[in-house]
């Protein structure tokens, strides 16, 4: 089923489209929003004939057996949002969100929940439709029953009840989700050792320097640093910026950079020098960036 060209387009049309209606309804997040695919999972709704949102018929979803059912939450761990596609193409979103500055607790029953643009800060959010079937406005109530995260916010269980009652209806949609996530990934580690030795070639003053970067899972690292060497008339510092080194887990990446001083009249010479640095990268799988923390050694630089 997930090889069909619809079920691909689907799914790329499905992230893209709560990836918009995150950054939206989602502006108290205190990080990203992350999205991942459950392991287990249901979401089922119905609503009474006449009803908009349900069109008065009852829904049930699982994972597996649909195009995507993926649960997403931010690093505040404020909010949970899940996202069905159906094999037909529909996308079916729910968004349950605690009040600004507060995390989502279970056991709690949020009431007077209300969707974008009317909520107002102290007011818990909900919103729950179909691409063909959205509310422009709506009030309602979600219930955690429970909740579980892991690292950055990432939603490992929850399951909640909703009732929404959509543009003005006194038909109320009603439903519940349930959900198992995968482990969470590894959060991201790197670190950066600096070399002892490195050259210069003394007809230019250019000076080769570098080092091992390490990671537990791929990243790419971005290196900043610099070379400070004190002499009798004068210190050269030179600067290294925006070094990437593509580090694998396994064994240390080796990296180096070659420059000049920073200013005309400022030469590096051989002898020793102090080399630092720092190293920063992105985890792929939370919205995160991580360093190495600042490095420094002495380093001595030889004839090419």
């Amino acid at each position: 089923m997930r090889s069909s060209v619809l079920g691909r387009l689907a799914r790329a049309g499905a992230v893209l489209s709560t990836a918009l209606a995150l950054a939206v309804t989602a502006a108290p997040f205190t990080g990203a929003a992350q999205a991942h695919e459950a392991v287990s999972g249901t979401l089922s709704f119905s609503g009474e004939q006449g009803e908009y949102v349900s069109g008065g018929q009852s829904h049930a979803y699982a994972a597996g057996a649909v195009e995507m059912f993926d649960v997403s939450g931010p690093t505040s761990e404020s909010a949970v949002g899940v996202t069905v596609v159906t094999p037909e193409g529909k996308r079916w979103s729910l968004h349950m969100e605690a009040p600004y500055g507060q995390k989502l607790i279970a056991g709690t029953t949020y009431t007077g929940a209300s969707r974008w643009p009317d909520a107002q800060p102290d007011d818990p959010k909900l919103e729950f439709g179909e691409t063909d079937r959205w509310c422009s406005t709506s009030t309602g109530s979600f219930t955690i029953t429970h909740i579980a995260y892991g690292p950055q916010g990432y939603v490992r269980e929850v399951d909640a009840t909703f009732e929404q009652y959509c543009n003005g209806s006194t038909l109320p949609v009603r439903g519940e989700v349930h959900a198992r996530m995968p482990e969470p990934p590894a959060e991201l580690v790197v670190g950066l050792d600096l070399d002892e030795a490195g050259t210069i070639d003394t007809r230019t003053g250019q000076i080769t320097v570098g080092g091992k970067v390490t990671c537990n899972k791929p990243a790419s690292i971005t290196l900043n640093g610099r070379v400070v060497q004190t002499q009798k008339q004068g210190t050269p510092v030179g600067y290294y910026e925006n070094k990437t080194v593509t580090c694998t887990p396994g064994a240390p990446v080796p990296w180096s950079v070659s420059f000049t001083g920073a200013e005309p009249d400022s030469t590096f010479r051989p002898g020793t020098a102090t080399l630092s640095g720092i190293g920063r990268a992105n985890d792929r799988d939370y919205p995160a960036s991580v360093d190495t923390g600042y490095q420094s050694t002495e380093v001595t630089l030889s004839k090419a």
